[in-house]
């Protein structure tokens, strides 16, 4: 069961890290974006890992002050739950 639960784990941050690289290819050729919203929901629901290596490796949202306090949040807020899940479960 851990097994699956880090699996899932890994697999949502992939999707999150692809969410911020979608969207800052989509600010640059000026199309319908991704909400700030949808990527932060994102972030706190287990995919800080990927939200916070999206933001730096595209170099998307880094400058804006909300992301810039709520992705580390979300990143600290991940890693305590899977601390838990890992000595409780694991």
């Amino acid at each position: 069961m851990l097994y699956s639960l880090l699996i899932i784990y890994a697999l949502w941050n992939i999707v999150t890290f692809l969410l911020m690289g979608i969207d800052k290819y989509k600010a640059q050729h000026d199309k319908w974006r991704i909400s700030e919203t949808t990527l932060l929901i994102t972030a706190f629901a287990m995919g800080g890992v990927g939200s916070v290596m999206g933001g730096q490796i595209f170099h998307h949202k880094t400058r804006k002050r909300k992301f810039k306090i709520l992705l580390p949040a979300a990143l600290c807020c991940n890693l305590a739950v899977l601390s838990y899940i890992l000595l409780h479960i694991g």
